[in-house]
């Protein structure tokens, strides 16, 4: 038998708050039962779910984990755009001139996640040109 990924567990100094950030991000809700000052609000996201952990610990060197998104309805650049007006700021950006690449964001609280391009946008380059780090 096998695991089954159950939840990306993020420690974070507001639940409520961090997981309303990432609920809009991936385009879901909370929990019926989450609440502003829980100590942990979950995310369905997919197959899986973020659950947003309350820890007195502040946040102090790079994620060892992080996500990367894919944007299903707009391009990379549309998606890192939205994600700024949602709060996100950017770390650092990978992008480069032949469209490839990424953009590294922070949410809220300050932990990075990548934006890669669309679906879309990677059938647009030629496969030969393809690599990993699209």
């Amino acid at each position: 038998m096998s695991s089954l990924i159950r939840h990306v567990t993020v420690d974070c100094a507001d639940p409520y708050v961090l997981a309303t950030f990432w609920a809009e991000v991936v385009g879901s809700s909370l929990a019926d039962d989450d609440f502003p000052g829980d100590p942990e609000v979950t995310v369905t996201a997919g197959a899986a779910a973020l659950l947003f952990v309350r820890s007195d610990e502040g946040k102090s060197v790079k994620n060892r984990v992080h996500l990367d998104l894919q944007p299903q309805d707009r391009t990379r650049d549309e998606e890192v755009e939205r994600l700024l007006l949602l709060g996100a700021t950017v770390q650092g950006d990978h992008r480069r001139p032949d469209g490839s690449g990424w953009v590294t964001l922070l949410d809220p609280e300050g932990n990075e996640f990548c934006v890669e391009r669309s679906r879309e946008e990677r059938a647009l380059r030629s496969p030969a040109m393809i690599t990993t780090d699209q």
